[in-house]
């Protein structure tokens, strides 16, 4: 195990690693932190609070996670940072934990591709399979679903959620919820086409792409109030089975955007 550890790291008695996990130079992990197997984590990383880290992450240099929240409402709460597995953090990424305010919890899930430079603000919540690029800001409370891209310097307002296939463009300033397979660019975001390069990738078939479209297109080009596009979203079931899934996933984003979405 010393040989996975290097003599610099301070590691604290209490902190729960397994056998394998790898600890660069001169990193710390904190007294309440868990890391699963598999697990490495690079020179100059600190790792605090109660936090949780899953199988067969890689973690690089200078990374902070863990640590508390920059709320001036915070009082020392045990709140948590869980992450699953399989995601990769490059250098220099801070994500903290949550607030008693909310859930307690920040949470990133697993197979997520995590460039440098990115901010994880308390309380957030980003699902699985997701590309964040360079120096992307979560504000706190932001949730993000499944399968996203995140472009470069992009800024996302507290308490935003972004859908699952959402685009984002490379510095684009995000206020308003965006829904599931919608591509945006801008500050402030406008809208500019539905995303399907990455349900594309995904395995869907041209039907369930062309329903995507027909979404988009309800929801953004027919002039049609939120309401009546809701309405008309919901009359196209049935027409490809596989894109039932789809437009329940839409759906349900719409009925919840307490924000407004992006238009």
């Amino acid at each position: 195990m010393d040989s996975l550890r290097h003599s610099t790291a301070i590691i604290h008695p209490n902190a729960k690693l397994a056998d394998d996990v790898q600890v660069g130079a001169y990193s710390i992990i904190g007294e309440h932190v868990e890391i699963g197997a598999g697990t490495t984590v690079g020179p100059h990383v600190v790792i605090n609070g109660h936090t949780r880290i899953g199988n067969n992450n890689r973690i690089f240099q200078f990374s902070s996670l863990g640590e508390i929240p920059q709320d001036k409402k915070y009082k020392g709460e045990p709140t948590q940072l869980i992450i699953g597995d399989n995601n990769t953090i490059r250098e220099s990424c801070t994500f903290n934990l949550g607030t008693v305010q909310d859930g307690g919890i920040t949470s990133i899930g697993s197979d997520n591709w995590i460039m440098a430079y990115v901010h994880v603000a308390h309380d957030c919540h980003i699902g699985n399979h997701n590309v964040i690029a360079n120096s992307v800001q979560f504000g706190g409370h932001v949730t993000v679903g499944e399968r996203t891209l995140i472009g470069g310097m992009s800024g996302i307002h507290q308490f935003v959620r972004i859908g699952d296939f959402a685009m984002i463009g490379f510095q684009t300033r995000l206020s308003q919820d965006l829904p599931p397979f919608v591509t945006v660019v801008g500050n402030p975001a406008e809208a500019k086409g539905p995303h399907q390069e990455g349900p594309r990738r995904a395995g869907y078939s041209a039907q369930r792409l062309d329903m995507i479209k027909q979404m988009y297109r309800t929801l953004y080009r027919t002039g049609s109030s939120f309401d009546a596009a809701k309405k008309e979203i919901e009359g196209l079931r049935g027409q490809v089975p596989d894109a039932d899934t789809d437009i329940d996933n839409m759906l349900t984003f719409l009925n919840h955007a307490t924000r407004g979405i992006v238009r």
